[in-house]
């Protein structure tokens, strides 16, 4: 299919598709991707922030989503494994845990850390996807939004997925960037434009225990995820996509992400939306 084809038999309406954060609960996007396959479409062009950028980029290299679907399987139940990997991008050291050091033990470096997660299948540059992609991170210094296109795609979703305290920050150039979810968690107004239809996956609903102080990393997460949401309500306000899909999933917690296969079973209704709403779209 040429770079970027996107339409059902019969009909010229192309689409544009954006994926956006939300931790483990973003894995839900895989069976959006899925439906799209079963409708025999692909979008003329994606966006992606985080973890949806990863889903995205998988996408765009040619991926299936029942192929990307086995990938983060594995990763989820093969524990160890993939453990001994994240503790293989580990920056600091066990000695770090003394209050007197200045280091993050439990750090990883962004790059190390895509690649243990990453599949295999997506190539280095931008340029190799067949479908155009664009990856949101955010720019520390520059105190703004980060979006590329083009150049090393893996630093570019290391960039983007690399949560503040628990990643270490990814230097692009001159940018010294970290997760795009601070800025722009789901990336459609990157998309206006580009297609005849506008498609995002919203993930980021989570579970709200009231009273309950979450630990550390949830709590990073969900200050992010605040953020964000403050963020899309305004650029949703100002000009809404044509589509937002919404799978049911808000049980699952942002660090979920040894629940993989719960969490595509619990997303499994939505695909019968995409097909509806958007097959409608595109007639």
């Amino acid at each position: 299919m040429a770079r970027g084809a996107a339409s059902l038999p019969g009909t010229r309406r192309s689409f544009a598709l954006a994926l956006g954060g939300g931790g483990a609960r973003a894995l839900a996007q895989i069976a959006v991707i899925e439906a799209l396959d079963e409708m025999g479409v692909r979008p003329a062009a994606i966006a992606g922030t985080s973890m949806g950028a990863a889903i995205g980029a998988a996408y765009a290299a040619g991926m299936t989503g029942r192929a990307i679907r086995r990938h983060v399987i594995a990763l989820a139940h093969n524990r160890g494994e993939t453990l001994a990997r994240l503790a293989g991008a580990r920056i600091g050291k066990l000695a770090d845990l003394w209050p007197a050091a200045l280091g993050n033990p439990l750090l990883v470096d962004g790059e190390r850390f895509a690649a243990a997660i990453l599949p295999a299948e997506l190539p280095e540059s931008f340029a190799a996807l067949e479908i155009p992609l664009t990856v949101v991170a955010t720019d520390l210094h520059g105190r703004g939004e980060a979006a590329f296109s083009d150049g090393p795609l893996r630093q570019a979703l290391a960039a983007s997925m690399a949560v503040p305290g628990l990643v270490r920050p990814v230097r692009i150039g001159e940018r010294i960037c970290v997760d795009g979810g601070a800025v722009n968690p789901l990336p459609f107004d990157h998309l206006h434009g580009r297609a005849d239809v506008l498609v995002a996956v919203d993930s980021s609903a989570g579970p709200l225990d009231a009273g309950v102080i979450p630990n550390p990393f949830e709590c990073v997460f969900a200050t992010i995820t605040t953020i964000g949401h403050t963020l899309m309500a305004d650029r949703l306000a100002q000009r809404a996509p044509d589509l937002v899909i919404r799978p049911n999933i808000g049980i699952f917690r942002l660090l979920d992400v040894f629940q993989a296969s719960a969490i595509l079973r619990a997303a499994e209704p939505v695909k019968a939306e995409v097909k509806e709403k958007l097959g409608a779209l595109l007639a």
